[in-house]
């Protein structure tokens, strides 16, 4: 049994990893830093970014929001000009045609300056807007998307969580206890078992947000058009019209949608939308195929949550592997929950995962993350199908372990530190095209 202390603390790691996002979390770290040193002052004159190569490279390709343009100057032009830093990840939510139109004359006019800074975190984002009296605000925020550590107005220092614990942060709080790493498969299992039906509005939520974001990329023209492909009736006799191709529909054309400046928001996991995406559309769409209840789907998204945030918790919040590896086998759990599997079964699940395509790499945030999204879908049904007929790969293959949480840990160190040099490659192949 539970005790009511883990309880707590396992949903308020659900509450905090699991929240609303609007565009891509990098590019809207960054808006937000630039946001919140804006408010410190009036009319912006300039705004100078430096942020970690990860954020540069998930931040380079992808669509801004209400834009139709992609990459951090404009970004940071729309955070000055529309973006509320009071709604955090959703900061662009109240922007229109006017604030949208200033800011590409800000960019046009050369007032947005982007650099990489020097910096051995992840995630990290610092904005300096110079205002018209000369005066100068600054903002950092590193760790987590929302995390806003620094701020300060010229040599005034607001406040500085990067060197003591006793600042209030100004957005979500960073956590101050362990991520997910205190958790287990069989722990997630029974919290997902035996959690209260009134603390998981979250997942509902999580479930409208993230179908209406499908449903907008289904019907409309985003990106590749992969989930509207999938499922296109001349392409009926390659793909049908089973299972496996409507998670893949459902889930690729959320992220069409969203990798291309959808003005919908995401309902993220572990600060990753598309991660968010792919931990729960999967669940909703087989929880409709197998005509499950509502609390079945609840309790399956649940689980497939944690084990995402589970997984993540040991690769960091940015990575050179791409996380739909990692929220694919919190689906493929979920799967393995709906169709009644036990926890044995759903570690088989997570070891068929980590066999197969453990290594796909993550080479910044684009449209063609919607192609990456449907592989790891696909993956997560074979991974579900098999281990729920009893069917694991093996110890001996490559890097799984006996043990399901060493095997977890073993991607963890691959995708952490051994990628550590293809992250940086990536990055050099972007920068010089």
């Amino acid at each position: 049994m539970i005790s009511d202390s883990l309880y707590n603390r396992i949903l308020a790691l659900l509450r905090r990893e699991v929240k609303p996002a609007l565009g891509c979390t990098e590019p809207i770290a960054v808006a937000l830093s630039v946001a919140r040193a804006a408010s410190l002052g009036k009319d912006v004159q300039k705004v100078r970014v430096s942020v970690s190569a990860n954020i540069l490279k998930n931040a380079m390709g992808v669509g801004i929001p209400g834009t139709g343009q992609v990459g951090l100057p404009v970004a940071a032009a729309l955070a000055v000009e529309g973006g509320k830093w009071e709604l955090g990840l959703e900061l662009f939510r109240d922007i229109d045609s006017k604030a949208v139109e200033m800011a590409r004359e800000f960019v046009a006019r050369s007032r947005v300056e982007v650099k990489m800074a020097d910096t051995g975190k992840l995630l990290y984002s610092c904005a300096e807007c110079f205002f018209a009296n000369g005066s100068r605000g600054c903002c950092i925020i590193e760790d987590a998307h929302d995390s806003i550590v620094f701020l300060s107005l010229d040599d005034n220092i607001l406040f500085d969580r990067r060197q003591t614990s006793d600042n209030v942060p100004e957005s979500s709080p960073v956590q101050d206890e362990p991520e997910g790493d205190f958790l287990s498969l069989e722990l997630i299992y029974e919290f997902a078992k035996t959690c209260r039906l009134e603390d998981l509005d979250l997942m509902r939520e999580q479930a409208r947000l993230n179908t209406a974001l499908s449903d907008e990329g289904l019907k409309g023209n985003y990106g590749l058009n992969v989930g509207r492909t999938l499922v296109a009736d001349v392409n009926r006799e390659v793909f049908g019209n089973d299972l496996c191709t409507r998670c893949m529909s459902m889930t690729a054309a959320a992220s069409d949608a969203r990798m291309s400046g959808c003005i919908l928001p995401a309902m993220s996991n572990s600060g990753s939308g598309n991660q968010g995406i792919t931990v729960s559309l999967p669940v909703v769409a087989a929880a409709r195929h197998l005509k499950c209840s509502e609390e079945e789907l609840l309790r399956a998204l649940v689980l497939s949550n944690l084990v995402a945030i589970h997984i993540k918790s040991y690769l960091g919040k940015l990575s050179a592997l791409c996380g739909c590896v990692v929220a694919s086998t919190g689906s493929a759990c979920g799967i393995v929950l709906l169709r009644g599997g036990s926890a044995q079964q759903m570690g088989w699940a997570v070891k068929n995962m980590i066999g197969s395509i453990t290594g796909m790499i993550c080479d910044g945030a684009k449209e063609g993350c919607a192609m990456k999204v449907a592989s790891g879908v696909s993956c997560a049904l074979q991974s579900a199908v098999l281990a729920l007929d009893g069917i694991c790969v093996p110890e001996s293959d490559g890097i799984i372990d006996k043990d399901v949480e060493k095997t977890i840990r073993n991607l963890g160190r691959i995708g952490s530190r051994g990628m550590k040099s293809t992250d940086s490659m990536i990055l050099d192949i972007m920068l010089c095209k």
